[in-house]
C-alpha cells in the first residue's frame, strides 16, 4: 500500500491561547469603542450611503458626512454577522470553515516589488510574477488562503484587480481572498468571474471560492467606494471583511489601549454599517495595527512588542463579538532572510497563533510588507511547521511513556536499535530549510543558508508544480469579463 497523499492545506488547530486582557479590561475597551462611535462617529465619504445609514437608524450629519452609532444599534448590528461560514476552494480538499477551531495562513499583499528568483535583485512586479507566486503557494500546504502577494503593475490600472483575479483563478484551486478590488465596478467584475468558475450564481453563493476585504482609513474614516464594494460582495453571498491598519502615535493614540480602542471602533463601525445595509452578510474582524517609528516618523519596520500585544488583545475582542478574525503576522523590516527576519517572524507567528486568529495574515514579504520574496513563503512555512509540532503537545499513552522500553534497555544502554524507536522515530520533527549539517558538510556544500535552500526549492516548485486547470473555455470567459470592464 502506497503512502497517503500529502494534504492540500494544513491549518493549525487552535488548542493553545494567550489572553493578556482580563474580562474587565475587554469590557472597558468595548465600552470605550462604543462611546467613540456614539460621540465622535465615523466619516463616511458617500452622500448616498450616509443617507442609507440614516434611514437604517444611525445618527447622521449629511453636511459633514458624519455617521454616529448609538451603542444599542452597534450591538444589534454586529449580532447579525455570522459567527462561522465556509471559504470554499475550487478543489473541495481546500475548503475552509471559519469557526474558531483552526488558524489559516494567508499570502501577504499587495507588494509593488519583489526579489527576482534569478537575479536576486529587487524590481517592479508584473502579472506573470503574480501567476508564479500564486502557483508556488498552491503547492505549499501551510498557505491555505491566497491573497494577491504582488501587484500586476503591467496591467491597465482601471482593471488591474480583474487581471490579478484572473492570474490567481488560473493558478490555484485554493480559496482566493481579493484585497485589491476596492470599488464597486471591480467588485462586480470579481463576482462575475467567480460565478463563471463556480458554475453560476447559486453555486457561488453555496460555495464562495472567493472572499474579500476592505480597509478603513484611520482615524475613523470609510471611503464610499470600499463600502459600496462590500455591499456588492454581500449581495452575491461573498464574505467580505474589514481590516483596520492604524499607526500608533500617528493615526491612532500612542498608548496601546488607545490604539486598540480606535481599531475596535473602526471595525465595529464598518461591520455595523454593512450589517445595517445588508443584514446577515458574512464578514470578519481584521487587525493590522502597527506603530510609528520614532526615529523616522514612518511605519515601524517590523514587529515589536506593541504589534504582538495588539494582536493578542484584538483576538480577545473578536471572540467577544463571535465574529471570525484575521490578525497580522510575519512582519519584518529586514531586507532579506536574515536573523532579524527570522526572529521577528517566529515571534509574531507564535504570538498571533496564541491570539487565536481564524486567519493569520500574512506570509511572503520583507521590508515592512513592501517587497515580496518567494523564499520567505517557504521559510515561513517552516515556522508554521514548528508551531504545528508545538501545538501537537505531548502524548502520555503507555506507548509514549515507554516504561517497559526503559526497563528493556536498562542503565548504560541505548535506544537506537529498539523496536520502539523504529515505530516512533519518524514522529520527530525534521527541518526542510534550517541547517543541521556538520561544519565540514556545510563548508563542502558552499556554506548554504536557509534562504539558499528555500530559493532552490522555490525554483523547483515553479518548474514542476502544475495547478489544476480550469475546465473547458472558462478562461476565455474570464478574459471576456476583463475586456468588457476595460471598454
Amino acid at each position: 500500500m502506497g503512502a497517503e497523499p500529502a494534504p492540500r492545506i494544513r491549518p493549525v488547530p487552535l488548542r493553545m491561547r494567550l489572553e493578556p486582557l482580563s474580562e474587565n479590561a475587554v469590557e472597558r475597551i468595548h465600552r470605550a469603542a462604543l462611546e467613540v462611535l456614539r460621540r465622535t462617529g465615523m466619516h463616511v465619504r458617500s452622500e448616498r450611503l450616509v443617507r442609507a445609514l440614516g434611514e437604517a437608524g444611525a445618527d447622521v450629519d449629511a453636511d459633514q458626512l458624519r455617521v454616529r452609532f448609538a451603542p444599542e444599534l452597534v450591538e444589534e448590528a454586529i449580532a447579525r454577522a455570522p459567527s462561522s461560514y465556509l471559504l470554499a476552494g475550487r478543489d473541495p480538499a481546500c475548503d475552509i470553515t471559519l469557526d474558531g477551531t483552526h488558524s489559516y495562513l494567508t499570502l501577504d499583499g499587495c507588494a509593488s516589488e519583489l526579489v527576482d528568483l534569478t537575479t536576486g535583485e529587487r524590481r517592479p512586479s508584473t502579472k506573470a510574477d503574480l501567476e508564479a507566486a500564486t502557483r508556488m503557494a498552491d503547492a505549499v500546504p501551510e498557505v491555505t488562503i491566497i491573497w494577491q502577494p504582488v501587484a500586476a503593475r503591467d496591467a491597465p490600472t482601471r482593471v488591474q484587480p480583474l487581471h490579478e483575479t484572473h492570474a490567481q483563478l488560473t493558478n490555484t484551486s485554493k480559496h482566493i481572498q481579493q484585497m485589491t478590488a476596492i470599488d464597486p465596478d471591480n467588485a462586480r467584475g470579481v463576482v462575475e468571474m467567480a460565478r463563471i468558475v463556480a458554475g453560476g450564481e447559486p453555486e457561488l453563493r453555496e460555495r464562495p471560492i472567493v472572499s474579500a476585504f476592505q480597509c478603513t482609513l484611520s482615524p475613523l474614516t470609510i471611503d464610499g467606494d470600499p463600502l459600496e464594494a462590500a455591499l456588492v460582495y454581500a449581495e452575491a453571498g461573498i464574505p467580505c471583511g474589514w481590516v483596520s491598519m492604524p499607526l500608533s502615535t500617528a493615526t491612532a493614540p500612542t498608548t496601546p489601549a488607545g490604539s486598540v480602542v480606535l481599531t475596535n471602533a473602526e471595525l465595529l463601525g464598518a461591520i455595523a454599517a454593512v450589517q445595517l445595509l445588508a443584514p446577515g452578510a458574512p464578514t470578519f474582524y481584521g487587525v493590522c495595527t502597527s506603530t510609528m517609528d520614532l526615529n523616522s516618523g514612518s511605519i515601524a519596520c517590523g514587529w515589536g512588542p506593541e504589534e504582538n500585544l495588539f494582536s493578542l488583545a484584538c483576538g480577545q475582542l473578536a471572540r467577544r463579538y463571535h465574529i471570525p478574525s484575521e490578525l497580522g503576522v510575519f512582519g519584518t523590516g529586514a531586507k532579506t532572510q536574515d536573523w532579524q527576519a527570522g526572529a521577528q517572524h517566529m515571534l509574531s507567528g507564535f504570538t498571533s497563533y496564541l491570539a487565536g486568529g481564524d486567519m493569520l495574515c500574512a506570509t511572503g514579504t520583507i521590508y515592512a510588507g513592501r517587497v515580496f520574496a518567494f523564499e520567505q513563503v517557504l521559510l515561513d512555512s517552516e515556522l508554521v511547521d514548528i508551531i504545528h509540532a508545538l501545538e501537537d503537545g505531548m502524548s502520555v499513552s503507555d506507548e509514549d511513556l515507554a516504561v517497559d522500553v526503559i526497563d528493556d534497555v536498562g542503565p548504560g544502554g541505548h535506544f537506537l536499535a529498539h523496536e520502539h524507536t523504529l515505530r516512533n522515530m519518524r514522529r520527530n520533527w525534521l527541518p526542510r530549510y534550517f541547517d543541521r549539517a556538520t561544519w565540514e558538510e556545510w563548508e563542502a556544500a558552499g556554506r548554504p543558508s536557509p534562504r539558499d535552500r528555500a530559493r532552490e526549492r522555490a525554483r523547483r516548485i515553479l518548474d514542476e508544480h502544475h495547478p489544476d486547470p480550469l475546465p473547458g473555455d472558462v478562461e476565455a470567459e474570464l478574459l471576456r469579463v476583463i475586456a468588457a470592464h476595460e471598454g
